[in-house]
């Protein structure tokens, strides 16, 4: 049975390219990570991880083996492949583009902000996994450049987001308000305060802002907050808070 996935409609319109936001439904994992865990570092059965992965993967039409991940740093480094990334070890890095048919870009997220993109004249894809942190120091525009240096251009580049963190969940507090705003003074409206609460901060909307601010035109939306849809996402947040452990859900690129 295939596992719910969601999509961008101009990502979805483009020949030739498959993606795919994938949550929580689905898979074979059980326990705190029930469902389409994708994560072997968080203490779920390696082969039941196994066994999710190359459930989604050939669901998108790719060979499991064509699956490309990378150990995820919260950095702004980009990996340029050429081909696929196992069974060598993982690189650290936070995005992945490639011009290559026949390989599947994954970023694993549980709040942090999963983003797709496309050039489709040029035949480049990358995939970016922004979480704060990277998204303070530049993975937008970093992933981005590392397409324009495969040929890309910016204007024709069609990017989407995923299910991630919103900001009426995402408290972060006057002291992150005050370092973000020191690398960025002009991101207050990224930030509002409940009514005798704290700072909360809007990650997709800075991710959404900062890949317009990169030359790209095209900005698509799937999916809803992972900390708010229990059912649906797996979320590091609402795990934290409730003193469990939790899963991580992929989103896939790839030319064929």
């Amino acid at each position: 049975m295939s596992a719910p996935v969601e999509q961008s409609p101009a990502l979805a319109a483009i020949a030739g390219l498959h993606h795919g936001f994938f949550g929580r439904q689905g898979g074979h994992s059980t326990g705190d990570f029930a469902g389409n865990n994708m994560s072997l570092t968080v203490g779920d059965l390696a082969e039941t991880v196994a066994a999710n992965r190359a459930e989604v993967a050939t669901q998108l039409g790719f060979d499991t083996a064509t699956l490309c991940l990378a150990r995820q740093i919260h950095s702004a480094t980009v990996l340029t492949l050429d081909g696929p990334t196992a069974p060598q070890p993982l690189i650290d890095a936070d995005a992945m583009v490639t011009n290559r048919r026949g390989l599947a870009l994954g970023i694993l997220t549980a709040d942090c902000t999963p983003i797709l993109l496309a050039d489709p004249q040029a035949g480049v894809i990358g995939a970016a996994h922004a979480g704060w942190r990277g998204a303070v120091d530049g993975i937008c525009g970093t992933t981005i450049d590392a397409m324009v240096a495969l040929g890309a251009d910016p204007a024709r580049i069609v990017a989407a987001i995923g299910p991630t963190i919103y900001p009426d969940n995402y408290e972060v507090g006057a002291q992150f308000e005050r370092d973000f705003l020191a690398l960025h003074p002009g991101g207050a409206h990224h930030f509002s305060v409940p009514p005798g609460g704290q700072a909360h901060f809007d990650l997709p909307g800075f991710v959404v802002e900062q890949l317009y601010a990169a030359g790209i035109r095209q900005v698509e939306r799937a999916g809803a907050c992972t900390y708010a849809h229990a059912e649906h996402y797996f979320s590091h947040r609402r795990a934290t808070h409730q003193h469990a452990r939790t899963g991580r859900q992929i989103a896939i690129i790839g030319l064929t």
